[in-house]
C-alpha cells in the first residue's frame, strides 16, 4: 500500500494518484528520494561551516593542525581576535559562555590577589594561544550532539547548527564601548596624575576588566 504524503490515505501499490485528494504519488516519491539523497551526501565540512559561520574557512584551516578526528592533539596556534579583543568578549562572541565567564572573572581575581593590573596581559596571551583549540572542541562537541538529535530532519539540523553556533554581532559593539570607557578612564587618570608607578594599582573592577585586553 502507498501512503499519500498529503492526506495519509492508503492507496494500492500500483496507484499513480491518491484516491482521496488526487496527489501525484509517483512525483511525491521521487521528490522524497531526491531530498533524502541530497541530505545524506552532505559533508561534515558543510556542517562545520554552518556552525562556525563567519570566517569558517580560516578556522577550518586552523583545526586541521590539531590532527585527525580520531586522535586530535593540542598544537600551538595563535588567535589574534581572542588576544586583542578582550578575551571574555571573544568567547562570548563565539557563544562559549563558560569560557567567557572564566575570562571575565579570572583577570579580576588575579589582579585583586596580586595587586598587579598587568596580570590581565597573561590571560590575554593564554587566550590567544589556546582559543583555536578550545573552539575546535566546542564545535566538535556541539555538532556531534546536533547530529544525534536531528539527523533525520535536515531543516531542523540546519536551524540547530545556526542557533547553537555562529556569532553574536552585538558583542562587537560591547567591545567598542569597553575600549571607549577604558580610553576615557586612562585619559582622566593621566590628567589627575593618578598614574604613579610608586603606588599600588587600584583594584577597580572596570579598570581590571579593561586590562584583560
Amino acid at each position: 500500500m502507498k501512503s499519500c504524503a498529503q492526506c495519509r490515505q492508503q492507496n494500492q501499490d500500483d496507484a499513480n494518484f491518491c484516491y482521496q485528494c488526487g496527489t501525484d504519488l509517483a512525483a511525491a516519491v521521487k521528490e522524497s528520494v531526491a531530498s533524502s539523497t541530497n541530505y545524506v551526501t552532505r559533508s561534515d565540512n558543510d556542517l562545520w561551516r554552518d556552525f562556525i559561520g563567519p570566517n569558517a574557512e580560516r578556522y577550518l584551516g586552523q583545526f586541521k593542525k590539531f590532527g585527525t578526528e580520531q586522535s586530535p592533539k593540542f598544537t600551538l596556534t595563535w588567535n589574534w581576535p581572542a588576544f586583542l579583543f578582550i578575551p571574555f568578549l571573544w568567547f562570548l562572541y563565539r557563544k562559549m559562555y563558560l569560557y567567557a565567564a572564566v575570562y571575565a572573572i579570572g583577570p579580576m581575581v588575579s589582579a585583586y590577589l596580586t595587586g598587579d593590573l598587568t596580570s590581565g596581559i597573561v590571560w590575554s596571551v593564554v587566550a590567544g594561544s589556546t582559543a583555536n583549540y578550545v573552539y575546535y572542541w566546542h564545535c566538535r562537541e556541539q555538532i556531534g550532539a546536533i547530529k544525534q538529535q536531528a539527523w533525520n530532519d535536515p531543516e531542523r539540523q540546519t536551524t540547530a547548527l545556526r542557533e547553537s553556533g555562529g556569532v553574536q554581532p552585538y558583542v562587537i559593539w560591547v567591545g567598542v564601548v569597553f575600549y571607549v570607557l577604558f580610553s576615557i578612564t586612562m585619559f582622566k587618570m593621566i590628567q589627575e596624575g593618578s598614574l604613579d608607578t610608586d603606588r599600588v594599582p587600584s583594584k577597580s573592577v572596570l579598570a581590571t576588566a579593561m586590562k584583560s585586553v
